[in-house]
């Protein structure tokens, strides 16, 4: 079978199963996700063991640091994975609900009713655990989902579609509620991208090239964000403690995710924090690039920034650090910069933080909190599907709400339009 007609037989699979699971019970959903967890946990040993042949076909290809920790599968990940699937069942149930109704004039009332989406298909690279957190958030919120990862973790992921299998069948629903394409072929994407008939919503979760591509290729709706180009300005009114410690864990807590900080902007009046921020950065490994009067203020910083840096995802321990003037020069420099994902301010002065979260305009804007505070985890999802940076449909973490649409639905009595 060519790979055109193995991906339609999957699309019309999905499609079938999506209407089985959308017409379920929120409780036959919960018990397929917990007997998901139950089938991780009894398979722990055989998905280690397949994760280790993973990673070593990752070191032996070269892949980059940041990859192959994104690669990795350890008790600590699986333990997580449990917690998530336990947490996203714990959840309410999205689909069904119906709020803003009222009555209109004629008599009829009107309001919204919460649907899923339909099939979604999921494309990703390295992170194993996506396999599950997509599984989860997809079947709680009544899709059925294809999922495509990566070529350097195929077997991690079919050790994982075998957990999915096991735990849909244990709660009477389709196994292909769920489906792990178990080819690497790339073929798979391109045919997938462009199946309108069968798939609802193609969700990218890797690299900017990726998304791009499919982006650029892709008939179907895409749900996405290209780039993490996260900022922390550090205000005139920033508390010095607050300052290093979110500026730290923003950048070395893990350097492989879309919201690890990139850039650094002190204001002029905050420059004698400068000194002690780059030390500690420096001390942990980070190589800064600055501007010329980061460079002038600091010893620790010896390169200097060039235009490209202050556009550059590193996903890796390298930072931009630039002085700006005030407010206004953080929110110029959000703007022309910022790929729209997370950007965070310290200050104790409540007029500037709330400016800065009206003017910047990304998913998430914080105040007094490290950037890697913006995950679906973190913010009460579950789990998340991805970050969209986009402004139609879904923005930010996507949980269960951003996988489902709404339609109109209107009671009436025998009502006729006069």
């Amino acid at each position: 079978m060519s790979i055109e007609n193995r991906v339609m037989e999957l699309g019309r699979e999905a499609r079938s199963a999506s209407r089985v699971v959308a017409a379920s019970e929120v409780a036959t959903r919960n018990d397929a996700l917990l007997a998901i967890r139950d089938a991780i946990a009894d398979q722990e040993a055989a998905l280690l063991a397949a994760n280790e042949e993973d990673v070593a076909r990752g070191q032996a290809k070269n892949l980059a640091p940041a990859l192959l920790d994104r690669l990795v599968l350890d008790p600590p990940r699986i333990a997580s994975m449990l917690t998530s699937l336990e947490q996203v069942a714990a959840l309410p149930d999205p689909v069904g609900a119906i709020d803003g109704v009222r009555t209109m004039n004629s008599g009829i009332r009107v309001g919204k009713m919460r649907v899923p989406l339909g099939v979604i298909g999921i494309v990703y690279e390295s992170r194993p655990n996506v396999t599950i957190e997509a599984a989860s958030l997809c079947l709680k919120s009544g899709n059925a989902a294809i999922l495509r990862g990566g070529s350097e973790a195929i077997s991690s992921n079919l050790a994982l579609g075998r957990c999915l299998a096991t735990g849909l069948a244990a709660a009477g629903l389709p196994a292909t509620s769920i489906q792990v394409v178990d080819t690497t072929d790339r073929a798979v994407v391109d045919a997938l991208i462009t199946l309108d008939d069968c798939v609802d919503m193609i969700i990218p979760r890797g690299g900017k090239g990726l998304i791009e591509r499919i982006s650029g290729a892709a008939t179907v709706p895409v749900l996405k964000h290209l780039d993490g180009i996260c900022h922390v300005y550090v205000d005139a009114a920033a508390c010095p403690n607050k300052a290093l410690a979110i500026v730290i864990n923003a950048k070395t807590q893990r350097y492989g995710t879309c919201n690890t900080l990139e850039t650094l902007l002190v204001d002029e009046g905050a420059v004698e924090q400068l000194p002690a921020l780059a030390r500690a950065l420096a001390d942990a490994g980070v190589e800064l690039r600055g501007c010329p009067r980061t460079c002038a203020i600091s010893p620790d910083v010896t390169t200097a920034a060039t235009e490209a840096d202050w556009g550059t995802e590193y996903l890796a321990p390298i930072l931009a650090v630039r002085v700006v003037t005030g407010l206004e020069g953080a929110l110029a420099h959000i703007a022309q910069y910022s790929s729209g994902h997370t950007e965070s301010i310290v200050t104790e002065h409540h007029p500037t933080a709330m400016r800065f979260l009206r003017e910047v305009d990304s998913s998430s804007v914080m105040v007094n909190a490290s950037t890697r505070f913006a995950d679906g985890f973190e913010y009460g999802l579950g789990a998340e599907i991805g970050i969209s940076t986009d402004k139609l449909h879904a923005r930010g973490p996507v949980g269960l709400e951003g996988l489902t649409s709404s339609k109109y639905i209107v009671f009436g009595d025998g009502h006729i339009r006069q």
